[in-house]
């Protein structure tokens, strides 16, 4: 009996011994990741107060020169003779504008896929997983060419009704709210509300964690997106902040040093909205990853 008791004990100091172990080498692997991330966004943040001919000369490097470190770059930024506050002011209303009108609609979406049975509902969901595998670069062309029949150039909205639907954001509703209880539609139809008043006044508080995940996700897509705003787009004026700083880079002259400062400034709203709903981001996307 007294060996059995020893066993048992020694079997949970190991059992303990093991545990801590996994926990300091996850730990240790996780520092190691984050430094790898964070390096290039600490090299940017360096160069940004470098001028630029000692970028072009030395390139990118962490070492810290004080003598030749200022904020000209962030002053001729802000005051100097070009759009950058246009461009960011641009960029802010089309990610705005796009994330909450995707969100909108990919809710819908997805409440119908995963809400109510019918037929064909299975082949719909197959379609619109399908279009998740065709690269943009495909559709290009002939979403270009749409646009241009519908005279949407040089137009917001030419902009975002072709992302509007997307397809990774409407699988990520679809499971967050096939995890949810039917009962709780059952539940509102019993008290009287519309199937319109179940979708929005019961259902749309309980995703406000995948909406905040999706959110952050899509707002980053539509803050950095390039491509395709630049191929509608026309105006000078319109030009959003990534379309604007590619064009510091001429065959005359590359404003690297103004081109650093400006990244490094855009990265701010995002970093924003990730520090406004982290907390929500990871809820979401932890209970969006398994159904059930």
């Amino acid at each position: 009996m007294e060996q059995l008791v020893v066993s048992s004990k020694t079997d949970k100091l190991g059992m303990k011994t093991k545990t801590k172990m996994l926990s300091v080498l996850a730990t240790l692997f996780f520092t190691i990741l984050g430094i790898i991330v964070i390096f290039p966004l600490i090299v940017a943040m360096i160069a940004s107060f470098r001028p630029g001919q000692d970028l072009i000369r030395y390139g990118l490097s962490i070492k810290l020169d004080l003598s030749k470190m200022s904020f000209n770059n962030y002053r001729y930024l802000f005051t100097g003779e070009h759009s950058y506050f246009i461009w960011f002011k641009n960029s802010m209303f089309l990610t705005i504008l796009s994330v909450v009108l995707t969100l909108i609609v990919c809710y819908f979406v997805a409440y119908g896929l995963a809400m109510y049975d019918y037929k064909l509902k299975n082949i719909l969901f197959f379609l619109v997983i399908a279009t998740m595998m065709v690269p943009f670069e495909i559709l290009m062309l002939p979403l270009y060419q749409e646009m241009i029949d519908l005279k949407l150039i040089n137009k917001t909205a030419g902009v975002i009704l072709p992302g509007l639907c997307g397809a990774s954001t409407i699988f990520f509703f679809k499971q967050y709210m096939s995890g949810l209880p039917r009962e709780l539609l059952d539940a509102g139809r019993i008290d009287g509300a519309t199937e319109f008043g179940i979708c929005i006044k019961i259902m749309l508080p309980i995703t406000k964690p995948a909406f905040a995940a999706m959110a952050i996700l899509s707002g980053m897509g539509a803050w950095n997106g390039m491509l395709w705003p630049m191929l509608v787009y026309r105006d000078a004026n319109k030009f959003t902040l990534p379309i604007g700083l590619n064009t510091l880079l001429t065959p005359y002259g590359n404003n690297y040093d103004l081109l650093i400062a400006g990244s490094c400034f855009a990265i701010l709203p995002i970093f924003i909205l990730f520090l406004c709903f982290q907390s929500y981001f990871i809820d979401g996307m932890t209970a969006g990853a398994v159904k059930g």
